[in-house]
């Protein structure tokens, strides 16, 4: 049995590394947006902060699915 992350986190770590902030900053940016569709989210993180489309629909994924994938521990 792997360890390896699932999910949307799988790829927080490469997020972390290549935007150089912790996946709490970005979760707590799309709190503050107050918007509640996926792809709305995306289309957020994509024009305002330069994400890529996997990066984003990651983060979008995670954040409007409470409960559904493991925690992330905060960087």
């Amino acid at each position: 049995m792997s360890d390896q992350p699932k999910g949307p986190t799988s790829y927080f770590p490469s997020i972390e590394q290549k935007y150089g902030r912790p996946i709490a900053d970005w979760l707590a940016d799309i709190e503050a947006s107050g918007l509640t569709g996926h792809k709305a989210v995306v289309d957020h993180l994509k024009a305002e902060h330069g994400l890529g489309h996997g990066h984003a629909n990651a983060l979008a994924a995670y954040h409007l699915n409470p409960g559904k994938w493991p925690a992330y521990p905060a960087a």
